[in-house]
């Protein structure tokens, strides 16, 4: 029998909360920052409203082979809080996920913790977090360049 894990990450970047909240939630922004080293991202569906559902693709740019995903958006909060139910298209792994997405207002930015709960253990704690942690170092080039208006 397998057990789901929970795994929390906690980041603070230079940025205002209103900047991280559209990374997390416009499209050409997540295909940005969200797919880990050694994949690109396609959003194939994101209706952000409590209920609303999502969809998308990591594509590995090795072999081509796409990895879908989805959820539905449970709690949209702009810049505190998103809360989204995932689950693999394929079902292997079983079972929904929960991912968490905390903003909070700092001195010096924002603080933004990411739970994301009911992890299987079929995917390793440590590539998990691996994973994240690439994504956040792009996550945060992103959120935290200053480009000047034109």
């Amino acid at each position: 029998m397998t057990m789901p894990y929970t795994l929390t990450q906690v980041r603070v970047f230079r940025a205002p909360p209103e900047r991280l909240w559209r990374a997390l939630t416009q499209p050409a922004a997540i295909v940005k920052w969200n797919p880990p080293d050694g994949f690109v991202a396609e959003v194939h569906e994101l209706d952000l409203r409590e209920g609303g559902r999502y969809r998308m693709s990591f594509i590995s740019l090795g072999n081509g082979q796409p990895f879908s995903f989805g959820g539905e958006y449970r709690e949209v909060i702009p810049n505190p809080k998103l809360v989204a139910a995932n689950y693999f298209d394929d079902a292997n792994p079983p079972g929904e996920m929960l991912t968490t997405y905390t903003l909070r207002a700092v001195s010096c930015g924002t603080e933004l913790t990411m739970e994301q709960a009911g992890l299987p253990d079929a995917v390793p704690h440590e590539a998990c977090r691996m994973g994240w942690q690439q994504s956040l170092d792009l996550l945060t080039r992103l959120v935290e360049a200053e480009v000047p208006a034109q």
